[in-house]
């Protein structure tokens, strides 16, 4: 079975910092043409994380694995054991339980876990990966396994 080259650590926290940062700045210029001001005190509500949340979840499923960030850096998510398209179950499994839910409820210690898991790990899966069933692999390259 041919497997896809994971993600390292670095495209993964790049693509993470470019989504948040298109989004918001996106949001935020419409937040500006609305009301005339510029904040982005809306970006620490409980809504835009739940909003970023279903983005992360339903973005993949539209566009075979990959949201903004990761497509600007060549990434994307697909399922682990077989190499398909992720499910709606994979990605609620990966974005709202294990990474938004378990964040929450460890207090952080699972994002830190899963950068040393992320970083070490030879898969290069996180706990929400492990979670979701998914892996983030390279999007070009392919090594025989």
């Amino acid at each position: 079975m041919e497997r896809k080259q994971p993600a390292g650590f670095g495209s993964r926290l790049l693509a993470s910092f470019l989504d948040s940062l298109i989004l918001v700045s996106v949001i935020g210029l419409l937040y500006f043409a609305i009301t005339g001001e510029f904040s982005t005190d809306w970006a620490d509500t409980l809504e835009w994380q739940l909003l970023y949340t279903f983005y992360l979840i339903i973005t993949p499923l539209i566009w075979s694995g990959y949201v903004l960030g990761k497509r600007i850096c060549k990434i994307r998510v697909h399922r682990y054991e077989d190499g398909g398209q992720v499910k709606l179950s994979n990605m609620i499994l990966r974005e709202f339980v294990g990474y938004y839910l378990l964040s929450i409820v460890s207090f952080g210690v699972t994002i830190i876990v899963s950068i040393f898991m992320v970083i070490f790990r030879e898969d290069k899966r996180a706990i929400h990966d492990f979670i979701g069933g998914t892996q983030v692999i390279k999007a070009e390259t392919s090594y025989e396994n």
